[in-house]
């Protein structure tokens, strides 16, 4: 069978893992998976406990969870390189070291700002701490990231990787929370104006809020939660 990503909307991560799949080029289906409803449901923990997106079925018919571990799984099935570079390469080892730092440092910086819009009735002092909090953790974590950017056109090279896939989907979250401005970070700027207007981060994009994207052809349809749920849950 062809493995199955399971990825969130709205603003979800794992947006970028399903450019990388188009950026991959080998069959794949896709779940698409409403955050602030369906993920909450119950059933949902037959899928992953966590109640947390990305899922990776496998092409086992195994549930896969945690953006690295999908990426690892991603990065052994790429033979022809197209997302990855040869292992113990020097390119290999950046990618991992970026890909760490984005899904950790920079991704977890943004926790306390999401905190602030899923409080209900709140005390606005701890509203505004944790926001003004968040603001600085982001900033810095955007600081630290800009200093790791090369002069090459994507994170590790001439084309885009998996560090760049799993960037895209989480940088769109400063405009979310309007942290500073854009500009702020030029070199992280431009390449998110590079990744934003490739076509499999298009096509990423059109799924996520819903709209047709063909894409390449790789994909070879949605298939919808109840059903993954039935076949594939614990």
């Amino acid at each position: 069978m062809e493995p199955i990503l399971l990825y969130g909307f709205p603003s979800g991560s794992s947006m970028g893992l399903v450019a990388a799949l188009e950026w991959l080029g080998r069959p794949y289906r896709l779940c698409r998976v409403d955050m602030l409803g369906e993920m909450r449901e119950p059933s949902y923990g037959r899928i992953n406990p966590r109640h947390e997106t990305p899922v990776l079925i496998t092409d086992a018919g195994e549930p896969l969870t945690e953006t690295m571990a999908i990426a690892a799984w991603l990065e052994a099935r790429d033979e022809e390189r197209r997302i990855s570079f040869p292992p113990l390469s020097r390119e290999a080892d950046r990618m991992h070291q970026l890909m760490a730092f984005i899904n950790t440092g920079f991704t977890g910086a943004f926790s306390p700002l999401w905190a602030v819009l899923e409080m209900e009735d709140a005390d606005p002092v701890v509203q505004t701490t944790l926001r003004d909090f968040g603001h600085r953790v982001v900033i810095e974590r955007h600081d630290k990231l800009e200093g790791m950017i090369g002069q090459r056109p994507f994170l590790v090279g001439e084309r885009p990787s998996l560090a760049d896939a799993i960037l895209v989907g989480v940088a769109r979250w400063r405009d979310v929370h309007e942290v500073a401005d854009r500009e702020r970070w030029p070199k992280l700027s431009a390449l998110r104006a590079r990744l934003e207007g490739d076509p499999a981060v298009i096509h990423a994009t059109r799924l996520e809020n819903g709209e047709p994207s063909p894409g390449t052809g790789a994909l070879l349809g949605h298939v919808p939660l109840a059903e993954v749920i039935e076949r594939f849950g614990r």
